[in-house]
């Protein structure tokens, strides 16, 4: 999209500053033993509004692109990357449907159902996160249907959004996205000259394939010093 909207980059930049404080977090309690939790509490909720951020802009984007199914394809495939990688390195805990995994297999959803009008994806979107929380607390012997939220009893993944419910959080993202942006241009009369947190919107799957290296490899220098 030649003309960005500035506060989706933004907010985007916002979500991606987020993720990379709660992977610090994360590194620090596996790798370095630190007595901080982010299962429960502060961080698990700070982890969390990044997760929704991401949906929610997604979801937003998806309302005026022309090619969902091209994006989502797209997206996709750089978590089945992700899979690869994590399959290799963390073979009892690679990565089987993270937020990659959902973003992608939204838009390509979302392709399907474009002429759905609002009110329709808002009540799909309840169904949708109701049935998730049900799905939640449940354990099925299948382990094939982790896609869909339903989980076996020895099921492990490093990252994990399932479709349901967060599948309902992409669309209220669609849905903001049709009454915020009808006329697709910034709700705002300004535009920052300089901002750091638009341009690292602009770049958010890159930042997210190499901030982990990063930060492990920054760790690991700092706890040899």
């Amino acid at each position: 999209m030649k003309n960005r909207i500035w506060e989706i980059d933004f907010l985007r930049g916002i979500a991606i500053v987020l993720m990379v404080i709660f992977h610090l977090i994360y590194d620090l309690s596996d790798f370095y033993s630190y007595n901080i939790e982010y299962l429960s509490g502060f961080w698990y909720y700070e982890g969390k509004l990044s997760a929704i951020l991401f949906m929610l802009i997604s979801g937003i984007s998806c309302s005026f692109s022309r090619n969902n199914l091209k994006r989502g394809a797209f997206v996709f495939s750089a978590g089945m990357i992700l899979t690869l990688f994590t399959l290799i390195t963390f073979p009892s805990m690679y990565i089987r449907f993270g937020i990659l995994h959902l973003l992608g297999a939204s838009m390509i959803i979302y392709h399907f159902i474009r002429r759905v009008k609002n009110i329709y994806l808002i009540i799909f979107s309840a169904v949708i996160i109701s049935l998730g929380n049900i799905f939640s607390n449940m354990t099925v012997k299948s382990p094939f249907l982790f896609m869909l939220g339903l989980r076996d009893a020895n099921f492990a993944s490093l990252d994990y959004y399932p479709l349901l419910p967060w599948l309902g959080v992409f669309l209220l993202g669609v849905v903001l996205g049709r009454i915020l942006y009808k006329e697709r241009k910034s709700l705002f009369k300004f535009e920052p000259k300089f901002n750091p947190l638009s341009y690292m919107g602009q770049h958010s799957l890159l930042i997210y394939f190499v901030h982990q290296p990063v930060l492990l490899a920054a760790l690991y220098i700092i706890h040899k010093i």
